[in-house]
């Protein structure tokens, strides 16, 4: 077999390779023995029909296939062996001439290929890049005590409404002379929230309630959307879109949340047993909790940064006539890739290729290499944010530790997990090799830097 590649310029390229008979004659022999042993043909007792009828049967489908095989395993190790840095995948030329399988007996083929640009990126401690620590503030304090508090309360009937309180009651709807409408709009059992009541005098009419007193307002005036007019009521969005005019609220039952007190049972529930015996040592452990996620946010904000710095450095051309054609060839089954859409995506697209392109040169000029140990932390990790999500903040290392060797089976996740974390790796190399400038701001500050964006 011969394979050459063929530049025609500095982006795109022709692989070209012919196909001998000498080099599929014994595959394809040898799999139609093995048909013949196995054919099924009235007239014949298994394993004896003729040579020749099983080839004309099946000759011409196992040398496509066997054809195929061979492009493909020759073209791979072609790559492989000359070190090719290719974007996408090759593709049949738009110049392949046409094969004929019945009357050829070698064969010529043609595949497009689009070489990736080349981009070198040197980092030194001239360069400057932010970095930014968002301040803690007693309100995050508070809030974060109130979120790991309230997953430890307890709810309890009270006698009467609070500016706290859940109240639950049955809904009537009244007519415009304050009676009951016959055929009108009833819900029973449903539970209001007083943190959500829109309004000053119908919050008056609420607070101090109790059990068995009619209140009388308008849902649409008292709530903030029709999502929760809808939701009290048990209508739809459409009818709650409608509504007008006045219901009772006749209580039957009023809820309140308390939140525990600090104390070791709540610390040991909150941290595990024993991991915190006093109020400071759990202020100091929200404290410790707020400052991770802030970190976690401070770095997605450096890495946009990092990113940004990075692509103004690198100026590349890229194959676009050759992109948009395998792009349009591998989401062939994808209704909403049009050429039209495509032209649309491609900027974003090649920005992406581009990040991609100085990530490669930076993991191989400086051989950034991930272990089954990176991935199985960056596999930690992202199992903490899953058991965070469901309120768990205490999970003994030995179950995320399992449970991360499990998502590592997936072979999906694995390859999820590994691109994070060489991500990483990058990114811990970029602040490494940068000067960071570090700037001290508040939540809103921070905030701010995204709206700019």
């Amino acid at each position: 077999m011969n394979i050459s590649k063929e530049n025609i310029d500095a982006l795109n390229a022709v692989i070209k390779l012919t196909v001998n008979k000498e080099d599929y004659e014994q595959r394809v022999s040898d799999i139609l023995k093995d048909y013949r042993k196995k054919v099924n043909m009235p007239g014949f007792r298994p394993g004896k029909v003729p040579a020749g009828l099983v080839k004309k049967m099946y000759g011409k489908g196992v040398l496509v296939e066997e054809v195929n095989k061979l492009i493909s395993e020759n073209i791979s190790k072609f790559i492989t062996d000359n070190e090719l840095d290719l974007l996408g995948e090759p593709m049949p030329s738009e110049n392949q001439e046409v094969i004929d399988f019945d009357t050829q007996d070698s064969f010529e083929f043609s595949f497009d290929v689009a070489v990736a640009p080349e981009v070198e990126i040197k980092l030194t401690k001239r360069e400057k890049i932010p970095f930014y620590n968002i301040e803690i503030t007693d309100e995050m304090m508070d809030q974060q005590t109130k979120s790991i508090t309230s997953r430890f309360g307890k709810s309890e009937t009270v006698d009467a409404v609070t500016e706290t309180s859940l109240v639950k009651g049955d809904f009537v709807q009244l007519d415009e002379a304050g009676s009951v409408l016959e055929e009108g709009i009833a819900a029973e059992d449903a539970v209001l929230s007083m943190t959500v009541v829109k309004t000053e005098d119908d919050r008056k009419k609420l607070l101090d309630a109790k059990n068995g007193d009619v209140i009388v307002f308008d849902p649409k005036v008292a709530f903030p959307s029709e999502t929760e007019v809808s939701y009290l009521l048990k209508i739809t969005k459409e009818q709650a879109a409608e509504l007008c005019g006045n219901f009772q609220f006749t209580i039957k039952e009023i809820i309140e949340f308390n939140h525990p007190e600090l104390n070791q049972e709540l610390f040991d529930q909150a941290f595990g047993e024993g991991v915190v015996s006093s109020e400071e040592e759990f202020k100091n452990k929200v404290r410790e909790n707020i400052q991770d996620t802030l970190n976690q946010e401070s770095e997605y904000r450096f890495n946009l940064d990092a990113r940004a710095k990075l692509m103004k450095k690198v100026d590349v051309e890229f194959p676009e006539a050759f992109l948009k054609r395998w792009l349009l060839a591998t989401n062939k089954d994808n209704e909403k890739m049009t050429a039209e859409q495509l032209e649309k995506d491609m900027p974003h697209f090649l920005e992406d290729l581009k990040w991609q392109l100085i990530k490669n040169n930076l993991i191989k000029a400086h051989d950034l290499k991930i272990e089954d140990n990176d991935m199985l932390e960056y596999a930690k990790k992202s199992a903490r944010l899953q058991f965070m999500q469901y309120g768990l903040s205490n999970v003994p290392d030995e179950h995320v530790n399992n449970y991360a060797v499990e998502m590592l089976k997936n072979e999906e996740q694995r390859r999820n997990f590994a691109e994070g974390a060489i991500n990483e790796k990058v990114m811990a190399f970029i602040k490494e090799a940068v000067k960071l400038d570090e700037k001290e701001v508040s939540r809103e500050e921070f905030n701010k830097l995204f709206e700019k964006k």
